[in-house]
């Protein structure tokens, strides 16, 4: 799929043997709740439709996902009414899980108490619902390249901490031995914070809370400089003259990919860009892109964390050779 990509984009490069994750990995998952007069159902959605499968096995979530889905049926059963839907997404952390419930228009102090109180025990750190806390037990935390972050409500993170792995180090690689470092769509840090234990990083995302969290988890001592700066890539990319003092650019941009950024890329002097990319085409058209400004594709790794599916995670880096 990525080199069909690639040679539709007219991009020649190497694609790699796939990195693929184990089974029960997956740590990030969205559960589609629904009422029926049997019971609550939960679990996914079937195949081009919106009949909730009541799921009792599963071979892509961690373990530990899984068992909470089945605690989740038993305590949310006598607050649903027939018919009713909702979904929760859940991201396991080092310290439990956050979930962030849609359901209902809004939370009132009676739904407060009653979640509260049937949740409890599960093993989760935070319920939100909206903009509205729940409850919290504990501040959910990960760690990026050995720093510990407090995540935002609903964070996006790597699908499975292998992936994360995986990319990463590929990452670290291909940036090298740049001493400074822009890191573009960063979220909460998966790059950023690896990254800075050896360079300064300039980390731009559009994301309010999710640049807090990075910013107040690179406050930990050991750790290069780490500046941070809200901004629209896609409405606002950085220009050439601020892309000037980085001897690498990191991407990973959503499914859309960075086409604008790509552009200013190739008219830049940065030496290295490293790109994470979770849509094979978006992918190749910017590596086009970069490729007709003057960089050089090196090999390209697919990252099969979406098992079973027709997603995949990807990086590969380039570097200026005119």
């Amino acid at each position: 799929m990525v080199q069909n990509a690639l040679v539709k984009a007219g991009v020649s490069a190497e694609v790699l043997a796939p990195v693929i994750v184990p089974p029960r990995s997956r740590r990030r998952a969205v559960f589609k709740i629904k009422s029926l007069p049997e019971g609550l159902h939960i679990g996914f959605h079937a195949a081009k439709s919106h009949t909730v499968i009541d799921m009792h096995h599963c071979d892509v979530l961690t373990p530990g996902l899984f068992a909470l889905m089945a605690g989740l049926r038993q305590k949310l059963e006598p607050l649903f009414g027939v018919g009713e839907t909702a979904e929760l997404h859940v991201t396991e952390t080092d310290t439990g899980f956050d979930c962030a419930l849609r359901w209902r228009a809004g939370l009132t102090p009676a739904l407060t108490a009653a979640l509260s109180q049937a949740l409890s025990g599960l093993g989760i750190a935070r319920l939100t619902m909206g903009r509205d806390m729940v409850f919290e037990t504990v501040p959910p935390r990960v760690s990026l390249g050995g720093v510990p972050v407090i995540l935002p409500s609903n964070p996006f993170l790597q699908s499975t901490r292998e992936g994360e792995a995986a990319l990463q180090d590929r990452v670290l690689k291909i940036v090298g031995k740049a001493k400074a470092v822009a890191d573009l769509f960063s979220g909460v840090g998966t790059f950023a914070l690896p990254l800075a234990a050896k360079a300064k990083v300039h980390a731009v995302e559009q994301d309010k809370d999710a640049l807090a969290a990075l910013a107040q988890a690179a406050k930990n001592p050991g750790l290069k400089p780490v500046t941070t700066e809200v901004r629209d890539l896609f409405k606002q990319p950085l220009t050439a003259a601020e892309l000037a003092p980085y001897d690498a650019v990191v991407l990973d941009p959503p499914r859309a990919g960075a086409e604008a950024q790509a552009q200013i890329l190739a008219r830049s002097k940065v030496h290295a860009v490293a790109y994470v990319s979770c849509d094979a085409a978006s992918f190749a058209r910017d590596a086009a892109i970069l490729s007709a400004g003057g960089y050089k594709i090196g090999p390209v790794t697919p990252i099969d964390q979406f098992l079973w599916s027709s997603h995949i995670e990807l990086v590969a880096g380039f570097v200026r050779s005119r």
